[in-house]
């Protein structure tokens, strides 16, 4: 008997031929190249060291794209965001030892947040691996050791014949749900050895479709079916599998009001007249939650920024889809379901039946009604003023990328994302200087759109290099840096713990001036011109800084009772 897939694997007489000639001068390196075009790649981001010399050189005879940022950490964050704008694994090319193990809080932040990045290290040569020869320059020893509980698989490379599928196979894991990092480091000599293998052309990595048990989901559609006050939290995995028009359509059959994660933003329509929006840091939508009689909670581990800091106490059943095991009744007891969100939606489209509540819009009114009405008596006019300035100036369809500074905690709650996959933010794992080198990463995968980036000035030192980056690759990134003379929710912090903060003041540079001297231009606003300033940066092609100087506050913390 014939299969179809015994068909594919018999090479056409061109093939053939191609495969027994094979052109001169390729390298080990070449063999990662082609891989990753076989694989779709058309852009890597990285930063080359000795070590990884194969594998730049073999960019050279490659059509791939390269963006070289200046710090590996910011590669790592650009890559990621590439990976979430695009849904494609992102390669991420890297030296061995310092190199690599700089990018590991970026990776960091691509695991916490299942973004699909596929890096690429060198290691020494292979004479050196495994308690081998000692005191190579870069040497760790056991370099994927330091990775292995960041990313999601490790695969180690030590001849040429095995680079196709280690990188296959690492693609395949980036992809599978739940998305993330993954590391593959290949040795310096199989990198520089010459290549007699033929060009690399078939490379299937097909992710695997992970699929809702159907008895779960039967049982899950019977009590969303039944339940009198059902509720929906939408996390970032409604985003990731591009499920976001599925959890529309349930909630609507289901009149079930949803909230969005910080992580989940744009999941769910803000001015939906079933949408909670955003407010999870607020006690009142906590109390709406716990009332709930089934929760169904989509995508989200229900972590602590998810649960209120883990002061959410649910009363009702929970029915938890979640792609991440780990993260399946980590929390809190469910009837968990182990499956990619958009598979798992479609099976409770197909098997609830429509329940008709037509009180749940007016519940929704009076609970936004009510936090509003708590932000109104706390005099933070000036805050809710930027963040409507950002809203307004910035186009309905452009992203943005929000680094941990005391705006991006008001967007987590406050900013309409417009759509999904649109606003992104380092809350994952909560590093310093995410936003910039991200924004860049968004503007490599999408040049057609504005991106625009928030930092805080502390946050922005992290990332400072990277302007050189945004003016060599003339990348459309417009970057807010909120100017408050230090970290200013850390300042907040040990103010509001120890009366006074240490350690927070930071002497800055003038930005403007800054962003000038790398020819990007700059302009210093204030709240009052911040959304004309803004909007006209946004609109100029290339990269511009827009330095708002301010010192906002946070809304007071309602997670106490």
């Amino acid at each position: 008997m014939t299969h179809d897939h015994d068909l594919v694997l018999r090479p056409t007489s061109a093939q053939t031929e191609a495969a027994l000639n094979p052109p001169p001068g390729r390298n080990g390196g070449d063999l990662v190249v082609e891989t990753l075009a076989g694989l779709g790649a058309t852009t890597v981001f990285g930063l080359p060291g000795q070590h990884a010399l194969g594998m730049f050189d073999a960019l050279r005879r490659s059509d791939l794209r390269y963006v070289g940022l200046r710090v590996e950490n910011n590669a790592g964050f650009a890559a990621d965001a590439y990976g979430r704008i695009t849904g494609e694994a992102a390669p991420l090319l890297l030296s061995t030892g310092p190199g690599a193990l700089t990018s590991l809080a970026a990776l960091q932040e691509a695991a916490a947040a299942s973004a699909p990045v596929l890096a690429i290290g060198s290691q020494i040569p292979t004479a050196g691996l495994g308690g081998g020869r000692h005191g190579y320059l870069h040497e760790l020893p056991d370099q994927a050791a330091s990775f292995r509980g960041v990313v999601k698989s490790v695969h180690t490379v030590r001849a040429q014949s095995q680079i196709p599928s280690a990188i296959a196979a690492a693609w395949k894991s980036a992809l599978t749900a739940p998305h993330g990092p993954v590391w593959v480091e290949i040795a310096q000599d199989v990198l520089l050895a010459p290549a007699s293998l033929p060009v690399v052309t078939g490379v299937d990595a097909t992710p695997d479709e992970l699929v809702p048990r159907p008895e779960l989901t039967a049982v899950a559609a019977d009590l969303l079916s039944r339940a009198a006050r059902p509720a929906i939290i939408a996390g970032g995995g409604v985003v990731r599998a591009d499920a976001s028009g599925k959890l529309r359509l349930l909630a609507e059959r289901l009149s079930a009001p949803v909230v969005t994660t910080f992580g989940g933003k744009g999941a769910f329509p803000w001015e939906h007249p079933l949408s909670l929006q955003s407010w999870l840091e607020d006690r009142h939508t906590t109390d709406f939650l716990e009332d709930a009689d089934v929760l169904l909670v989509v995508g989200s581990g229900l972590g602590e920024l998810s649960s209120n800091y883990h002061t959410f106490k649910p009363r009702g059943r929970v029915v938890q889809i979640e792609a991440d095991l780990g993260k399946l009744e980590s929390n809190h007891p469910a009837l968990g379901i182990h499956a990619d969100a958009r598979l798992a939606l479609q099976a409770l489209l197909e098997t609830v039946e429509e329940r008709e509540d037509p009180t749940a819009p007016e519940r929704v009114r009076d609970l936004l009604a009510r936090v509003r009405a708590r932000l109104a008596s706390q005099d933070l006019g000036l805050e809710q003023q930027v963040l409507a300035s950002v809203r307004r100036a910035l186009p309905a369809d452009a992203p943005s990328f929000w680094d941990m500074t005391i705006l991006a905690y008001w967007a987590w709650s406050a900013f309409d994302a417009k759509s999904p996959n649109t606003m992104h933010s380092a809350q994952g794992a909560g590093g310093l200087g995410y936003g910039f080198p991200a924004a860049l990463g968004a503007a490599a995968a999408d040049p057609t759109r504005p991106v625009l980036a928030v930092s805080g000035d502390g946050g922005a030192l992290y990332s400072i290099a990277e302007l050189a980056t945004a003016r060599q690759y003339d990348l459309n990134v417009t970057w807010l840096i909120v100017d408050d003379g230090g970290y200013g929710i850390l300042r907040e912090y040990m103010t509001d713990a120890f009366g006074q903060a240490t350690a927070t003041e930071l002497t800055r540079p003038d930005y403007v001036a800054l962003a000038e001297s790398f020819g990007v231009p700059g302009v210093r606003t204030s709240p009052e011109t911040l959304e004309a300033d803004l909007a006209e940066a946004l609109a100029s092609p290339g990269p511009s800084v827009v330095v708002l100087p301010a010192v906002l506050r946070m809304f007071a913390p309602t997670h106490l009772g």
